[in-house]
């Protein structure tokens, strides 16, 4: 008798080296997660075969394979993370990273590697370089083909050691250079301050981004601002450019009593909710300071705060990024971040690529830094902005705009 064995990849797995179990493996975590299920309109399981066809002698063949194989995706930030990268990563969620502060992007249309925000206080803030500024080259080399973690890489370094960024802005004819010396950023992400304007006591509140200390940092600084009488709040989220989820859950939740923070909506279209625990620190009025570096989950706080009628936000439209990643493990220490699902604010806004437009407009310049606001020519008319629309909010006479 003729048997014929048609192999699947049921028993290819059998003889499959290490080099290609660990595609499979990222190969089976963006089948299982990722959050468009046809996959860019791409015949996933016929990328698989064709990745695995590759000879793959070592490991920075296999990293390779594993780029090119979510780079069909079209999707920027589902990414691929070498064992540095990913320990880096959560480093720096969790509150401490070494480099030159900067948050970067892909723009969407031209794929040019583009400034989110500077951390503030960081090597790159203190330099000059804004949002929207887009780095040509990284001591020298172009960025044209880096990926956003490529990218990061060259820019991180140890402490004292020095960079240069070609740095390209909207509006300039030139590109310009930037000498810039790698630091240590601890990242204590709220700054408090309690500042008597108009003879009331505004608590001021800096949010540069979402890391594991965010919530608890917000927390204090509203008790503490709480206590020394401060009657209203302006806070700021300018060039904050996200970081965790639950962390702006859990920020809202200081400030909305009660309602929908954030929808998740996963590849199926099932929707999930955060919603407020009826335990907000304050029910003072608030006003919330955004702009073109308000990103992901700074943009959920602010939708939330927006959308519930618990604030008013004056700057300008912000960055427009409404997808959230996963992290995934590697076996051998690598990682992906992965688009898992997509958020809407509770009215059920889709902001991706389209941003949040603030209840007050107003153009200005970065937020500077805290207590310089005396120089008359390092005005900011955006905080002044949010000053006067609290000060109506105070004596009762502003509604929200919805």
């Amino acid at each position: 008798m003729l048997l014929l064995w048609l192999g699947g990849p049921t028993d290819r797995a059998w003889a499959m080296t290490q080099e290609q179990k660990l595609l499979s493996e990222a190969w089976r975590i963006v089948n299982r997660a990722y959050i468009d299920d046809t996959f860019n309109h791409q015949n996933w399981w016929w990328i698989r075969e064709k990745a695995l066809k590759k000879p793959l002698r070592d490991r920075t063949e296999t990293y390779g394979a594993i780029q090119e194989m979510l780079a069909v995706l079209g999707d920027p930030f589902t990414r691929f993370l070498s064992p540095e990268q990913y320990r880096s990563l959560q480093t720096n969620t969790s509150g401490e990273l070494t480099g030159v502060g900067l948050q970067i992007a892909l723009d969407a249309d031209t794929g040019a590697l583009t400034v989110v925000a500077p951390l503030a206080g960081s090597p790159a803030d203190r330099a000059g370089i804004l949002p929207q500024d887009q780095i040509l080259s990284i001591n020298g080399v172009p960025t044209k083909a880096m990926s956003l973690d490529e990218a990061a890489e060259r820019m991180r370094g140890p402490s004292g050691s020095q960079v240069r960024l070609q740095v390209q802005r909207s509006g300039e004819p030139e590109p310009k250079d930037y000498d810039l010396v790698r630091d240590r950023i601890a990242i204590n992400p709220v700054v408090a301050e309690l500042r008597r304007d108009q003879g009331r006591n505004i608590g001021y509140l800096r949010l540069s981004q979402f890391n594991g200390n965010a919530a608890a940092e917000m927390a204090t600084a509203i008790k503490q601002l709480s206590r020394q009488g401060a009657e209203g709040f302006v806070l700021d989220l300018r060039n904050n450019p996200g970081g965790l989820l639950q962390a702006g859950i859990a920020i809202a939740r200081q400030w909305i009593d009660s309602g929908p923070i954030v929808y998740t909506v996963n590849r199926q279209g099932v929707f999930d909710s955060f919603e407020a625990s009826g335990n907000a620190l304050t029910d003072a009025p608030l006003v919330v300071l955004v702009n073109r570096g308000t990103a992901s989950a700074s943009e959920i706080l602010a939708g939330a705060l927006q959308d519930s009628g618990r604030a008013q936000l004056v700057g300008e439209r912000t960055f427009g990024k409404g997808l959230i990643q996963s992290l995934f493990d590697l076996a051998d220490g690598s990682g992906l971040a992965v688009t898992i699902a997509k958020y809407e604010t509770p009215s059920h806004r889709d902001i991706n690529q389209a941003g949040i437009e603030p209840n007050r407009p107003i153009d200005g310049p970065p937020p500077l830094p805290i207590g310089d606001r005396s120089a008359p020519d390092r005005v900011d008319p955006q905080y002044d902005a949010a000053v006067e629309t609290l000060m109506a909010s105070l004596t009762g006479t502003v509604t929200a705009r919805r």
